[in-house]
């Protein structure tokens, strides 16, 4: 059979997204790895070739999937619709993260399956069936299939990561020199772990793995790593350093297996406060950036969102990391109530904490947490299109207009010049004119969001 999986693109409304990084389609990869060899696979990235009906046209797939975000649910349904309409006979697939928190919004006569979960032993299954006449509603894993109420997503506890096959890159290989995050380009993603044992109320990742941290045999990830060509890597975990002892072990191993690469790594601002040596180990075998979600500069912030580190822990990490030279991506929301004081404040906690870079994303309400349970009854919008952590979706307490003002000022001002030039060093001279371009427009994105809502509404 011909499969065709497709990473969408985002709306035109949505900020952010490949506008400003883009990660490798992971997911669909691994979903390749299930079945490739009994089946010829394609996997299309729509977000570096808009033209889905070309490839269509041209491969003549019999079934096609769709893995989504929220952000992507409007447009995933609007190619379901568009690849009925060139071939009703086709099985129309959809996965990802947003299938597993509200299935319900993929309900459509163009949708044939919804997959919750890990897919790909359910997605192999499906195939098997629907290649020999046989029903698929009883697959483990399908919420609906062709109208139906399937079993659903298996147990957190069913989990094994390390009897999943290796990802399949070979059908992204046409698309691999245009993955990148920043400067790190091309830029490969690994998965080591999934889920977290934290609580934060503004994410749904723990919830999807039942409150656990699965992780991966230390060995198998060298494995896998020894066969990726990149030399840049990122670690697509949901947090990647909470295992003191086998990420210690993992760092060994890389060692060990003289691997000349340089990564990219989510870590609490708390893990690496407790453990300054561990990132000082990754430091040694190349680790160059940390992700941190400091998110606030006070207490009570970090409180309402139930982070469970501290202002402290963030301060503490922001002063290893630089010491050991290892790049931040800070991160921190930016609450809707915030005032000019607040995003003056927040403005002079980035300051003090020496960043060379930082993101603010606007508190968000995703379906599938805590936070969304609390205030869905206030929110301006449920519009899909708008959930990309940057235009909010809870009433302000500044005017719209006001409010991305200094949202942008934030954007703009919240790293010294100085420091700035010094992360801007680090692009190769060709890739600094686009690179400055896709900036400007994404800070007149934000600057400009205000005039998004009014037919939102």
């Amino acid at each position: 059979m011909r499969i065709l999986l497709v990473e969408p693109a985002k709306a035109p409304l949505t900020l952010g997204g490949e506008d400003v990084f883009l990660f490798e389609p992971l997911a669909l990869e691994y979903l390749a790895a299930g079945v490739v060899g009994d089946h010829d696979v394609r996997i299309h990235d729509q977000r570096l070739d808009h033209d889905v009906k070309a490839v269509f046209d041209e491969f003549q797939p019999d079934v096609v999937g769709f893995t989504a975000y929220t952000v992507h649910v409007s447009v995933v349904r609007e190619l379901c619709r568009e690849v009925k309409s060139w071939n009703p006979e086709v099985l129309t697939v959809v996965g990802g993260h947003h299938a597993t928190v509200a299935a319900e919004d993929f309900e459509s006569p163009f949708i044939d399956v919804v997959v919750a979960g890990e897919g790909i032993l359910p997605f192999r299954e499906m195939v098997r069936r629907f290649e020999g006449g046989e029903g698929i509603t009883s697959v483990p894993g399908v919420v609906r299939a062709r109208g139906k109420k399937g079993p659903g997503e298996g147990g957190p506890h069913d989990i094994d990561l390390d009897a999943f096959p290796f990802p399949d890159r070979s059908p992204t290989a046409a698309y691999r020199g245009e993955y990148y995050s920043e400067y790190m380009k091309p830029l490969a993603s690994i998965r080591t772990s999934k889920g977290c044992p934290y609580r934060c109320s503004f994410c749904a990742l723990w919830k999807l793995a039942g409150g656990h941290y699965f992780r991966r045999k230390p060995e198998k990830v060298v494995e896998e790593l020894t066969a990726i060509d990149e030399e840049f890597i990122f670690f697509a975990d949901d947090e990647s350093l909470l295992d003191y002892g086998r990420m210690k072990k993992l760092a060994h191993l890389i060692e060990q297996a003289e691997l000349d690469k340089r990564y990219f790594l989510y870590g609490r601002s708390d893990t690496v406060a407790r453990h300054p040596d561990l990132l000082e180990m990754w430091r040694d075998v190349g680790l160059e950036r940390l992700f941190v979600g400091f998110e606030s500069f006070r207490k009570e912030d970090l409180e309402y969102v139930n982070k469970a580190s501290t202002v402290e822990d963030n301060e503490a990490a922001a002063r290893i990391l630089n010491d050991l030279g290892i790049d931040i991506y800070a991160s921190f929301i930016v609450r809707p109530d915030f005032d000019k004081e607040d995003f003056a404040a927040m403005r002079r906690y980035c300051r003090q904490l020496e960043l060379k870079f930082a993101s603010f994303a606007v508190l968000t309400p995703l379906p599938g947490t805590d936070l969304y349970d609390e205030v869905k009854d206030e929110m301006l919008t449920h519009d899909t299109r708008f959930f990309d952590f940057l235009h909010t979706l809870l009433p302000t307490r500044l005017p719209l207009k006001e409010f991305y003002e200094e949202l942008n000022h934030l954007y703009m001002s919240a790293i010294p010049p100085s420091k700035g030039l010094a992360f801007l060093a680090k692009y190769p001279l060709r890739e600094l004119p686009g690179t400055l371009v896709k900036s400007y427009r994404a800070y007149q994105g934000v600057r400009n969001a205000w005039r998004d809502y009014a037919p939102a509404r």
